[in-house]
């Protein structure tokens, strides 16, 4: 029997274990500036906003975490646990939380973290990235929304 469709070799679409070395190659082909810190872990800027994207445990998961760069004060605490909350309860991601620094400082986090057991193929792994990177930064866009800066309104 002969085939008359085109056959895609099995390895060019087949899930591959997420690795460094695919996130490097999939930022770097975007265009996208980066850097690997003193633990291995990949990061970057986009709009002033630090990401990070992590390998978990034995690779069994993939995680792109984000931070807003702003950190709003202990007085803010309530309002902003409480739109968090609400956004988790919208949306299915990327997961928001809230970490209290020693400095009484607010860091607010999103992350989308995704089971890798069996690899991810390219496309696959792209549209991870860019969900991830998406969504993070409609949150972060949110949060400016509903907490204007102080700093950027005219007295």
């Amino acid at each position: 029997m002969n085939s008359v469709h085109a056959r895609v070799p099995a390895e060019a679409n087949a899930p591959a274990l997420v690795t460094s070395d695919r996130i490097v190659t999939w930022l770097s082909s975007n265009n996208y500036s980066y850097f690997i810190d003193s633990d291995g872990d990949i990061g970057g800027l986009w709009d002033n906003r630090l990401f990070h994207f992590l390998l978990i445990g034995d690779g069994s998961a993939f995680q792109i975490r984000g931070q807003w760069n702003r950190f709003p004060g202990m007085d803010r605490l309530t309002e902003i646990l409480d739109f968090i909350n609400e956004w988790n309860m919208d949306r299915i991601w990327p997961k928001g939380f809230v970490r209290v620094r020693d400095d009484g400082s607010i860091v607010v986090c999103a992350d989308l973290t995704v089971t890798t057991n069996s690899g991810l193929t390219s496309a696959q792994l792209d549209l991870q990235l860019r969900c991830g990177l998406a969504t993070a930064a409609a949150l972060f866009d949110a949060l400016e929304d509903a907490f204007p800066d102080p700093l950027h309104s005219k007295p």
